[in-house]
């Protein structure tokens, strides 16, 4: 898996091959064909085990928080600036992985699982913030926001700081969940 990113990071989903993967990885080809069925089968594992590494270090933080709802959002936007998801090498890595998403079935079907997943814990957030809000469209909004200052984090991060990316998402959610 970390052959595999650190291949998508380097060289783009255009120019990733199995040949890069496996001399990464230190095995053959044909041992990650065996293993996995196919390239875009691997690249489909990798793209899994980066959603959960992200989920992963996201409820960590959210578990550490406690029941408190304000809390727990406010540990779950500093988790999605913190610096193992604010990397450039995984920027690039999801760049891949949406371009694969566009072109097979099979990735667009993780896709599609994973950011429900990500959009029901978001909602969950906001429904313990604000029973009567509308989580579903807050969901997505909120989602958006945080894409948005993620890829600028990525692309620039003299724009302004994780910290600022944090306050701005916490106004974002006072303001949708006082409505």
């Amino acid at each position: 898996m970390e052959a595999a990113l650190q291949s998508l990071a380097a060289r783009g989903l255009g120019a990733v091959s199995v040949r890069d993967v496996a001399a990464r990885a230190g095995v053959s080809p044909g041992l990650i064909r065996h293993h996995f069925g196919s390239f875009g089968a691997l690249l489909i594992e990798a793209y899994r085990h980066v959603v959960a590494r992200v989920d992963g270090e996201i409820e960590a933080a959210v578990a550490v928080a406690g029941p408190d709802p304000k809390a727990r959002m406010h540990a779950f936007l500093e988790a999605s600036f913190s610096p193992p998801i604010v990397d450039r090498d995984l920027l690039s890595a999801w760049l891949g992985f949406w371009g694969l998403v566009r072109s097979d079935p099979a990735a667009a079907a993780v896709h599609a699982e994973t950011f429900a997943q990500y959009r029901g814990r978001i909602e969950d957030l906001l429904r313990d913030l604000s029973p009567s809000a509308d989580v579903r469209m807050g969901a997505l909004g909120l989602s958006a926001l945080l894409d948005g200052l993620w890829l600028e984090l990525c692309l620039d991060p003299s724009t302004f700081t994780p910290a600022e990316a944090v306050k701005l998402a916490q106004e974002w959610v006072a303001c949708y969940t006082s409505v």
